[in-house]
């Protein structure tokens, strides 16, 4: 294999491993997606790079609030029946399917988001956190929505050709 490893005859330690570090650390510290983890009560727990870059919160910030932090004060009711329900059944509607939200920065500014969940299950199987993996999409839901308007306009400038 030219440049690279051949997992066929490369110990599996070598590839579960990058710069001396496990694999999944390097991964969750260098991607560009925002990486949260929450408990069972909705206190954040783990806060990536990436979401320190999205959401304008320091690590050290984040680590020990709620998701209210990131969440819209009107959406915060809705999210947090639908959290209870998922802590206390251990089940979820989300799992596999991408969500889109607003978000809250540290500034105040909404920002549009897609993320999808895990759910983190203790050594007794119950739900012990929730772990997401988010995006910021704003720039393209703004010019998602400039496209709809901008439709709507030549829409209106053809009826009122056909109707002129």
């Amino acid at each position: 294999m030219a440049g690279g490893l051949d997992p066929a005859t490369t110990p599996r330690s070598v590839l579960e491993q990058v710069g001396g570090r496990p694999l999944e650390v390097a991964l969750v510290e260098g991607t560009d997606h925002a990486v949260v983890v929450a408990d069972a009560d909705g206190v954040i727990r783990f806060w990536n790079p990436a979401a320190e870059t999205m959401f304008g919160h320091a690590r050290a910030d984040a680590v020990g609030r709620t998701l209210d932090l990131i969440i819209p004060e009107k959406l915060r009711g809705r999210h947090w029946e639908g959290y209870g329900h998922v802590m206390a059944t251990g089940e979820t509607a989300y799992a596999g399917r991408t969500l889109a939200v607003p978000a809250e920065r540290a500034d105040g500014t909404r920002i549009s988001v897609e993320f999808t969940v895990t759910l983190l299950h203790g050594d007794d199987g119950a739900v012990a956190a929730i772990a997401a993996v988010i995006r910021d999409v704003t720039a393209q839901w703004e010019e998602r929505r400039a496209q709809q308007r901008r439709l709507a306009e030549l829409e209106r400038e053809v009826a009122d050709l056909r109707g002129g």
